[in-house]
């Protein structure tokens, strides 16, 4: 019976001893499990040093590149307007006729000169009139028939350019007065546009005027054709400075072609000043912590995330500049599956 109860007894410690043991390998399962899960999938970039071009951007609208305000010098009866409002017209198209009474007579009177001075002329040759009564007669030919050149300037209106009508203030058989037209501010019968050619009027910080200069190229976009770009060229500076806002004026050129774009159009212009190299990377590896402006990211540390806090320079596109005294050429940048880490935290580079 004693026997049997020591048996009994070292079956029983057994028991526990395997049970303790089956417990201690689960629970270092379990842990290994919870490592396992903790570590986050990530995918990375390496941080590369990128040539990129500093650039500067302004709000501008877009603005006729010729504007003329059609109106003879003198007051007088309309006869015929030959277009309506946005018609196009071509350079030397005839667009407004006035009455032309005054040149009549004055082709008449232009006219009579000329016989009388050809038979002077003739006279002159053959040494039977005075040097002065020729020199007379030839003064009043030549200004009646200047005053004849701007007499069909002033009676006949044609289009300087090529272009589009944007303002008509007369009809046909109206009396034009020559007093200012209220829309324009000035006299005018007709207002035409040149649209084949645009140019955007930009006002620049100061502290750029030594590197901007004429013939730069800048881009333009405008919010009703969104993603596409435009192209431009910088034709006038401004010589002062004004005082006020402490900026100067520059005139950019845009070609337009097919008149894509109008006059009144609201934009943004991109000018492109020097080439730099910077840290680059895709926007989406930068965080923001919420409530601050403080901006970060994570690279990778011998598998487990750093945290560091960034400077945010220029956009180009769809990266940004990032400035940071921490980061390092080389450093697997993390952009993928950083909005769940930690400082500190396990990671898994699935690239």
């Amino acid at each position: 019976m004693k026997q049997l109860n020591t048996f009994i007894f070292i079956l029983a410690i057994s028991a526990l001893s395997l049970t303790s043991c089956s417990d201690k390998k689960a629970e270092d399962g379990k842990k290994t499990n919870i490592e396992v899960a903790k570590a986050e999938r990530v995918r990375t970039i390496i941080l590369e040093n990128q040539e990129i071009t500093r650039t500067i951007e302004y709000t501008s609208t877009l603005v006729p590149f010729n504007i003329v305000h059609m109106a003879p010098t003198s007051p007088g009866r309309i006869e015929a307007i030959n277009v309506e409002m946005g018609d196009k017209v071509r350079k030397g198209d005839e667009l407004v006729r006035m009455n032309d009474a005054q040149l009549n007579q004055a082709m008449i009177q232009l006219n009579n000169l000329e016989t009388d001075y050809s038979r002077l002329d003739t006279l002159k040759k053959l040494g039977s009139i005075a040097q002065q009564q020729y020199d007379q007669l030839k003064a009043q030919y030549e200004v009646a028939k200047e005053n004849v050149q701007f007499l069909q300037k002033n009676t006949i209106l044609e289009a300087p350019f090529n272009g589009v009508i944007s303002g008509k203030y007369f009809e046909a058989g109206e009396m034009y007065s020559g007093a200012p037209v209220a829309t324009v501010g000035k006299a005018a019968i007709l207002s035409i546009i040149q649209v084949e050619r645009l140019k955007a009027i930009v006002s620049i910080s100061e502290k750029y005027f030594p590197s901007i200069h004429n013939g730069m190229e800048v881009s333009l976009q405008f919010d009703v054709y969104p993603g596409e770009t435009f192209n431009g060229k910088i034709f006038r500076i401004s010589p002062t400075i004004n005082p006020q806002s402490r900026s100067f004026e520059v005139e950019v050129s845009v070609n337009n072609p097919t008149a894509k774009l109008r006059p009144g159009m609201f934009g943004r212009v991109t000018i492109g000043l020097e080439k730099t190299n910077a840290n680059v990377l895709p926007a989406l590896a930068i965080l923001k912590m919420q409530g601050s402006n403080i901006r970060y990211l994570f690279v990778d540390n011998k598998g487990k995330a750093k945290r560091i806090e960034v400077q945010l320079g220029k956009r180009y596109d769809d990266k940004v500049e990032v400035i940071s005294d921490e980061l390092k050429l080389g450093d697997r940048v993390i952009i993928e599956g950083q909005a769940r880490l930690l400082d500190e935290m396990p990671i898994e580079v699935l690239n």
